[in-house]
């Protein structure tokens, strides 16, 4: 059972809300499919750790800092003993390793996944140090993708191909566990600090007033939508949403693309176009966010609404 769940990362819904509303660069586009394939391997492993009945704490999707150096956790898993830490790579098609270098077939090289396994565990380490632990730690490099293949695989590496995967769970739900409260205080301990990096340094330039204005369907993102009764309709899949949720998302949109900006009826309306009516639109901002102002609507959110 997830002890910290994992979620979408905010790069990832920009980068998705600007590739239907601007013509990304190249390697904004990469980065993007890059980023998104990364998430649904993670997501494909916890479909296999939440299966596990040996009981332990799982942490998904850790940010951690120890000594001024910040790293990136993919899954921990709390244990009796030891505590179980997991890199997970979605990498699909034929690799091989060269020495300590990692390489796509015909030679593309990438990072070598058990070199960032192993700066992982040594920082990880150094934290639980610090914190007063000493638990042993068991690290894996775990191969999610079934269609990847890897040559010239290197022998007694902390590394799990696809094919090994239910042997390995199999193995690992055997292991005998018995939690205590300093296995819930260091679980406890590692979520709290947990930190939040914010992705626009990272992002490519946008404007709004250059933005391609329009809802974007919720199943395949185009933006050739219309309303038709009281419904957002998608004229390239055919999905029906309600109006209401379609507004919504347009406001978590809004203020995900520009944070600092204030939620007006007047600023929602000319960001869905499709939306005709500002009628509506108010009436949708007044029952789900509190009102500040009084001849022009701003709304501050009365709760985290997670839509995407």
């Amino acid at each position: 059972m997830s002890f910290k769940d994992r979620i979408e990362a905010d790069e990832i819904k920009i980068l998705r809300f600007l590739n239907s509303r601007m013509k990304l660069a190249e390697k904004d586009k990469i980065r993007f499919r890059n980023l998104v394939k990364g998430f649904e391997g993670e997501v494909m492993f916890d479909s296999l750790t939440e299966n596990l009945q040996c009981p332990s704490y799982i942490l998904n999707d850790l940010l951690l800092e120890t000594n001024n150096g910040k790293f990136q956790l993919d899954t921990v898993m709390i244990t009796q003993d030891p505590l179980y830490l997991f890199e997970v790579k979605n990498y699909e098609g034929d690799f091989y390793f060269e020495g300590d270098r990692f390489y796509a077939l015909p030679k593309k090289e990438y990072k070598n996944p058990l070199h960032q396994l192993q700066r992982s565990e040594s920082l990880l380490r150094q934290l639980l140090e610090s914190l007063g632990y000493r638990i042993p730690i068991e690290a894996y490099v775990i191969f999610i993708n079934p269609h990847f293949t890897c040559y010239k695989a290197p022998l007694n590496e902390p590394i799990i191909y696809p094919n090994q995967l239910p042997r390995f769970m199999h193995n690992l739900n055997r292991r005998p566990s018995t939690l205590n409260g300093m296995h819930k205080k260091l679980a406890d301990q590692l979520v709290s600090m947990h930190q939040i990096e914010l992705p626009y340094d990272r992002l490519p330039p946008y404007d709004y007033g250059k933005l391609k204005k329009g809802n974007i369907c919720r199943v395949c993102l185009s933006l050739k939508t219309t309303v038709v009764n009281n419904k957002l309709v998608c004229e390239d899949c055919g999905c029906h949403e309600v109006i209401d949720h379609a507004v919504l998302r347009v406001v978590e949109e809004i203020k995900l693309l520009f944070p600092n900006i204030k939620i007006t009826t007047n600023l929602v309306h000319e960001w869905c176009k499709v939306v005709e009516s500002k009628k509506t639109i108010r009436r949708i901002l007044k029952q789900n966010y509190s009102v500040e102002g009084k001849k022009e609507f701003g709304f501050i959110s009365l709760h985290d609404q997670r839509l995407f």
